[in-house]
């Protein structure tokens, strides 16, 4: 804005309007805060700020809570966005909205339903930019790492598209003589989803798309810390054509989720997320009777045998190591080079320090800040316990500067060996840029270091030997196995199958396991007479199937 000559700078869109001036100074004003300007300063004016709205039968809603978060871009801490705190009022208007639309959406037909989330993914497909902003704004990953995570919330959404197929039942005809048994998959009801902030589209819809194409309806709580995406990812599956009350959302805290759990009208719950919160919204899900899944925390681990493209295998590692800053549940925290790979360490520690830090708009950055002051404090704290308890810090990132950010959470790769398997960096997630290196003689040794840590979300080998490859993936214990594939999320018609301390439930997202979560299965023995059939006056007493 210009006034006169003078300069009122802003980073951000404002709201401002001319309040008073003189020749010595103007005061203008946003509604909710006045600036008085004095010519000679060239000044920055705060942004307005954004509420992020509720989501209620279909329509935007201002929360009328008198509890407000703030929703900080990580690499400035500048307020972005006001979250409300949902009042316990409008979580009930959202769980009985998606009760109501219940009644007329589990009717809809199967045909309607995939269509809608053909819609759907169009739009998101359209909107690829959009919401990788959003993404890198509130989260802090760098664009292009966003921009893949809208693709992996496709691949969601697609697999849902094939409801069609994934939702049909089985038919024994004659299974007795001139009877019929098949099975139906029927809707349950309201579900609920709580995600995580790390990926704040991609959780999302790994829950509600499956769940809606099958027929329930939903209520989604967003993290706090990044909710604005995720609201316009849901505006865009309205747009497609859901009726409404079919998808709602709320912000909130353990409260919230606490009341939206033990609500009659919630039947099944899903979570993505830390392993403390997802062990309490388990048990508590379960004590009330509703069916629940957690995808919770991680210790994952890559192996490297020497046969290895030692090339692809490095850059594979330090990408999955460090990459969003460390803070993906399938991050490669750990890595265990065997035998002569152990070579490669100087190599590794040298391209590791080339990794760039920056904003995520700027994208050249490898990484872009963690999401909070808070995480990047613990953090820090357990990089400090990794030196006081005795491993070796071959990269120190904890004073990570980057030019032109000084506010910025900024962690730089860091990197330990001599590391041991009951140290705080090794036995704790990290959730941030850290790659702990262990050693090992043999594969069979690496294997079990692999299977000791109580976790098993995901791991990883890289070799050229399909010998080694499959003994891998035979004697390893854990759910989700990489071979020279270093990040071993499946591709959505897979079901994600985390498993051991990472997991509660016998049922993970996507792929067939995503249909059997979120129905229940009808099973159907039928019998027809002829019309003239006539049976006597003999009563059955015995149930004959033959």
């Amino acid at each position: 804005m210009i006034y006169n000559g003078i300069t009122i700078i802003s980073s951000q869109r404002l709201e401002l309007k001319l309040l008073k001036h003189s020749e010595t100074c103007i005061l203008i004003g946003n509604g909710y805060t006045e600036f008085l300007i004095f010519p000679i300063f060239i000044i920055e004016v705060a942004m307005s700020i954004t509420e992020v709205p509720l989501i209620i039968n279909g329509e935007k809603v201002r929360s009328q809570t008198t509890e407000w978060l703030d929703v900080l871009n990580p690499a400035t801490q500048e307020v972005v966005a006001r979250v409300p705190i949902a009042t316990a009022e409008e979580i009930e208007l959202a769980v009985q909205s998606a009760q109501t639309a219940f009644k007329t959406w589990s009717k809809t037909s199967l045909t309607n339903r995939m269509r809608i989330m053909v819609n759907f993914a169009h739009l998101v497909r359209e909107n690829t930019q959009e919401l990788a902003e959003l993404v890198t704004l509130e989260h802090g990953k760098t664009l292009p790492d966003a921009e893949g995570e809208v693709g992996r919330a496709l691949e969601a959404i697609e697999n849902a598209s094939s409801v069609t197929r994934l939702q049909l039942g089985d038919m024994g005809n004659n299974v007795a003589t001139g009877v019929d048994t098949y099975t139906l998959h029927k809707p349950l009801g309201v579900g609920l989803g709580i995600t995580a902030f790390n990926f704040p589209l991609m959780l999302a819809a790994f829950m509600f798309p499956p769940a809606i194409a099958c027929g329930n309806t939903f209520v989604l709580k967003p993290s706090e810390q990044a909710p604005s995406s995720t609201v316009r990812f849901v505006e865009l599956a309205i747009e497609a054509g859901l009726p409404a009350g079919v998808i709602n959302v709320v912000h909130g805290g353990p409260d919230a989720v606490n009341a939206l759990i033990e609500h009659e009208h919630v039947k099944a719950v899903s979570f993505i997320g830390s392993t403390h919160v997802g062990t309490h919204i388990y048990n508590h899900a379960s004590k009330h009777g509703k069916r629940a899944q957690s995808m919770m925390g991680a210790k994952n681990h890559m192996v490297i045998m020497p046969d290895a493209n030692k090339d692809r295998a490095i850059n594979d590692l330090l990408g999955s190591a460090f990459g969003a800053a460390g803070q993906r549940c399938m991050a490669n925290p750990v890595t265990i080079l065997v035998g002569k790979s152990r070579d490669w360490l100087p190599e590794i520690v040298e391209r590791a320090k080339l990794m760039k830090v920056g904003p995520g708009s700027q994208r050249d950055a490898d990484l872009g800040p963690v999401v909070s002051p808070q995480a990047k404090k613990r953090i820090i704290s357990l990089l400090d316990s990794g030196v006081e308890q005795g491993a070796t810090m071959l990269i120190d990132g904890r004073n990570c500067q980057v030019e032109g950010y000084p506010n910025g959470n900024f962690v730089g790769p860091t990197l330990f060996t001599n590391v041991t398997t009951d140290m705080d960096i090794y036995t704790q997630e990290i959730f941030g840029p850290a790659l702990c290196v262990l050693e090992a003689e043999t594969l069979e040794e690496a294997i079990a270091i692999i299977n000791a840590n109580p976790n098993g979300n995901g791991t990883s080998i890289f070799t050229s030997s399909g010998w080694n490859a499959r003994l891998f993936e035979n004697e390893i214990d854990v759910g989700q196995v990489g071979i020279n594939v270093p990040i071993p999320v499946p591709v959505a018609f897979f079901s994600f199958t985390g498993s051991r301390a990472s997991k509660l439930g016998d049922l993970g997202p996507n792929g067939k396991q995503t249909v059997s979560f979120w129905t229940q299965t009808k099973s159907v023995t039928a019998r027809w007479f002829e019309p003239d059939h006539e049976d006597g006056l003999n009563v059955h007493t015995t149930i004959s199937m033959k």
